[in-house]
């Protein structure tokens, strides 16, 4: 495949897009409190989580390159599919740690979140 053809404006769209639902889905004003208290009643640092956040961005970056690379050759079922199978991996993850069911749900919809925004940055730009 040659990274040429990707539509490098919808990767950096779809991973900015991304990071930026991230710091919404988790903030108190939508699921943050729900997800700590899940999380083993997890309290927010005292300063920015800033390895954590180059991590996250790294990771959403690399998914947003499979959703581009599936669109350039006209498989985006196939981004699905990875994208489906990374949010049963963190859910998987998250039981195992025995988070709260509903942490779990947030992880895992975070993660099919991240894939529907990235998607739809294909489809637009």
């Amino acid at each position: 495949m040659d990274v040429a053809l990707l539509n490098w404006a919808a990767v950096a769209a779809g991973t900015v897009g991304a990071f930026a639902l991230g710091m919404l889905w988790f903030s108190p004003a939508m699921f943050g409190k729900t997800w700590a208290a899940g999380s083993h009643n997890l309290q927010p640092p005292q300063t920015a989580p800033w390895l954590a956040m180059v991590v996250q961005f790294i990771g959403l970056a690399l998914l947003a390159v499979v959703v581009g690379m599936t669109e350039t050759v006209g498989a985006i079922g196939v981004a699905i599919a990875a994208i489906l199978a990374v949010a049963v991996i963190v859910a998987g993850m998250d039981m195992f740690s025995q988070k709260t069911g509903r942490a779990v749900l947030i992880d895992a919809g975070y993660v099919v979140a991240c894939g529907v925004v990235m998607i739809l940055a294909q489809g637009l730009l």
